[in-house]
């Protein structure tokens, strides 16, 4: 078979170095990719945006399987447009990508199916989420309706944060269109997990779980970024609370889709807040995760492969996923500045030195191939995963190998895993 992986960051690079694994693939092509991906698969030279030229590249090159990584493709109707060429690949269709492009249509869908998540207000006007914001008892969190790169959700401590924050979204632009609607919400208190789903339409089989920590810093300071390293299995998550996942969430979320007559065919990955009555949703995501895919297809034993085009024939209900026991831990190697502005075109060093290492994969994010050298090309440029039989076995062994990678500004939380190490 021939597939081809859209995007050019550390999950794709994951997706592909994963599917180079299946014995029925032939060749791997990667849209834009980079330096690693590179190495395994054939970059092609078209941004994941450019849809027109995937469609084209697909067809010229008769591509069995594609599929999509990041969320603006799905947004903006990728699967759609390959469908109706008779193209197969792996994604929700422009309708049900809305769970993760609209804030607002999730919220709608969660509010009408009694999904446990946030209180929340809908604003289409700067003047009256300005004016909602004396009533607010804080902190509250603020989301562009639209997508912003996961930089759209902002924490505001106080009302003239949020304030700013209102002014920025809605009248400043900066978001563009994302965030012209915006949605105010209560600020949930719990710990954080990472929840992946194969939906084939009417079935799903959940991936195993995921952690992220998404500050900037350590000790969970600073910005929220894409996320700066994960773990799993979680250690806030057991059979219990998935029972309750299932029957609270999953569930309604695919009743209510069917109500709308849209038919979820692809991942789905709804980020939960696990509160002392349960989890709760914070967001939904149409599309691996991202480091959770750098953390979790390590430990997956079984072939991706099949699993995904069982996915897209509705017929996941046939196929169970095997996983590798041992604990997983990715640290994200990122850009000094990052999330805000950062210098890229670092060359970087010990590449060759950690790919000699055991139980040790390094996915890039953010690279490219300057004068024959891998460098920085990217906020988020690394990450660094590790097996070990024990959260702490597999922590002391992914911080062993970034240790030894290198760039100018290189920077990276040194507490990823850290409270299920010592806990």
């Amino acid at each position: 078979m021939k597939i081809l992986v859209i995007g050019g960051g550390g999950r794709e690079h994951a997706l592909v170095w994963k599917l180079k694994q299946s014995s029925s693939v032939d060749r791997i092509f990667c849209a834009p990719g980079n330096a690693g991906t590179t190495e395994i698969a054939e970059n092609i030279a078209v941004s994941a945006t450019d849809l027109p030229q995937l469609l084209r590249f697909a067809k010229q090159n008769d591509v069995d399987l594609t599929v999509v990584g990041p969320d603006d493709p799905l947004a903006m109707g990728i699967v759609d447009l390959f469908t109706a060429d008779k193209l197969r690949i792996f994604g929700p269709t422009k309708s049900a990508a809305r769970l993760e492009s609209s804030k607002i249509f999730a919220k709608e869908l969660m509010r009408a199916q009694k999904v446990p998540t946030a209180q929340a207000r809908v604003f289409s006007e700067s003047k009256e989420a300005l004016v909602y914001c004396d009533e607010l008892k804080f902190p509250v969190v603020i989301k562009a309706d639209g997508l912003a790169l996961g930089k759209g959700v902002i924490i505001a401590p106080d009302v003239a944060t949020a304030k700013s924050t209102i002014e920025a979204m809605m009248n400043e632009a900066r978001f563009g269109d994302a965030g012209r609607r915006i949605v105010i919400e209560e600020f949930l208190r719990g710990t954080e997990c990472s929840i992946h789903a194969l939906v084939d339409g009417k079935d799903y089989r959940l991936l195993e779980s995921a952690r992220d920590h998404k500050r900037a810093f350590d000790g969970d300071e600073g910005p929220n970024t894409g996320g700066m390293g994960a773990f799993s299995p979680a250690n806030n998550w057991d059979a219990q609370l998935q029972s309750q996942f299932e029957s609270e969430i999953m569930r309604p979320v695919l009743r209510g889709l069917a109500k709308e007559r849209i038919a979820y065919r692809g991942l789905l990955y709804p980020g939960l807040m696990i509160a002392s009555d349960g989890p709760r949703v914070l967001e939904f995501n149409c599309r691996f995760g991202d480091p959770e895919t750098q953390v979790l297809l390590p430990r997956m034993k079984s072939d991706l492969l099949p699993l995904l085009e069982a996915t897209i024939d509705g017929k996941i209900d046939n196929y169970s996923i095997e996983w590798d026991k041992r604990v997983a831990v990715t640290v994200v190697l990122a850009s000094a500045g990052y999330p805000s502005k950062y210098e890229t075109g670092k060359a970087i060093s010990g590449l060759n030195e950690v790919a000699k290492l055991e139980g040790v994969q390094v996915f890039h994010a953010g690279t490219k191939i300057v004068a024959n050298q891998v460098a920085s090309a990217g906020g988020r440029v690394l990450a660094v995963t590790a097996l070990g039989s024990t959260t702490a076995a597999a922590r002391d062994r992914a911080y062993a190998a970034a240790s030894h990678l290198q760039f100018e500004g290189c920077h990276y939380r040194r507490d990823i895993a850290l409270g299920a190490a010592t806990s």
